[in-house]
């Protein structure tokens, strides 16, 4: 009878608590949570379309002071391999997303105490010149706060330089698991909790698109999960109508290959299948206010992500053309534009390729 209760709630878009969703999570049949979140997949998106688009990650630096203890990528200055990208590497790699036909390029990479924020804006503005159809969807909540601090500006001050150098979006990067008990013992140097969306709160004022992320899997109980989905809907709910807020919501599955957590603390990603259904499953019924939620294709593959498409999940994601950040912790999970569109057919859906803004191309 709780369950019903609960369904009945999901249904009528009444936004559930922490405890609600955790007993949803804990004790839901799989099904069950299947055909409620389909449901209100319908609802948020009616039709049978299922989004993809084409971008490209490029990563502005590998070397990072935080060293997060699930990072294979990031490297001290004096490391071999440590490197920042050139404006000749760029020019190089944006012709060949334009090539392609993709028009987008993720910008993102480590804090390097060596890049102020002058040399951020000067990127963005120089890209910008060069190619001026291109949209920047660039750094994420921890390299505001890291900047703030450096420059001694407030997080909207950043922003908005960035914004006027040529940003277009902020990726939710950095938000891995919004628990202050779980970032002191994964990224003890990055943006706390209350920094991530403080930064978010700040995007969403400035009318600056972003999305919402989580990196599950690891250490975090699935209480944290649940946490995580409340804090991100609060914070939905406090933006203006007319704002953009974020767009999407992204979970994705802890990568152990050669991190830290693994190799020193013996800590194995917990990802499986049914539990990724579950998540994406959860989410949609949770956050009651974000329209899109994207199945992570590049993490968890061509069959778990079809089944996403039928419990909650409506995007797909990029075709990705670099990537190289969970790639190096074992993802090698890459399709190209023809693939992900057969994906998404042989799920029974139609794609529609999208801009960062989930708008059709």
């Amino acid at each position: 009878m709780i369950l019903n209760e609960l369904y009945r709630k999901a249904l009528d878009l009444v936004p559930l608590n922490t405890d609600e969703g955790v007993s949803l999570y804990m004790n839901a049949p799989l099904d069950e949570l299947i055909f409620i979140a389909d449901r209100l997949r319908q609802y948020h998106n009616p039709g049978g379309a299922a989004g993809w688009m084409i971008d490209r990650n490029v990563n502005i630096t590998n070397i990072c002071f935080s060293q997060c203890a699930f990072c294979n990528f990031c490297r001290k200055k004096e490391s071999p391999g440590a490197f920042v990208t050139t404006m000749d590497e760029y020019i190089n790699k944006i012709d060949e997303l334009y090539d392609l036909g993709g028009d987008q390029l993720l910008l993102q990479g480590g804090m390097n105490p060596d890049l102020d924020l002058g040399f951020y804006t000067e990127l963005f503005s120089r890209l910008k010149q060069l190619y001026p159809s291109l949209k920047l969807h660039a750094l994420g909540p921890p390299e505001i706060v890291y900047l703030s601090r450096k420059e001694r500006l407030s997080w909207a001050e950043v922003l908005s330089a960035l914004m006027k150098a040529g940003l277009d979006s902020l990726p939710g990067a950095g938000a891995e698991i919004l628990s202050d008990r779980v970032r002191r013992m994964l990224a003890p140097a990055k943006a706390t909790s209350g920094e991530w969306l403080g930064v978010m709160r700040e995007a969403h004022r400035l009318n600056l698109p972003t999305s919402a992320t989580m990196m599950y899997g690891h250490i975090e109980t699935v209480r944290e999960r649940i946490e995580h989905l409340v804090q991100i809907r609060s914070l939905q709910y406090e933006k203006e109508k007319e704002h953009y807020g974020f767009i999407t919501f992204v979970p994705w599955p802890f990568q152990d290959k050669g991190t830290i957590l693994l190799e020193r603390d013996g800590v194995k990603s917990s990802y499986n299948g049914p539990d990724y259904i579950r998540l994406i499953a959860v989410s949609r019924i949770m956050l009651t206010n974000i329209r899109n939620i994207q199945a992570s294709l590049l993490t968890v593959g061509r069959n778990i992500a079809m089944v996403s498409l039928h419990a909650g999940a409506n995007d797909l994601g990029s075709v990705m053309i670099e990537e190289n950040v969970v790639s190096s912790a074992g993802s090698g999970k890459r399709f190209d534009a023809d693939e992900i569109k057969s994906i998404i057919r042989e799920a029974g859906f139609i794609p529609v390729r999208r801009n960062q803004k989930y708008e059709p191309v």
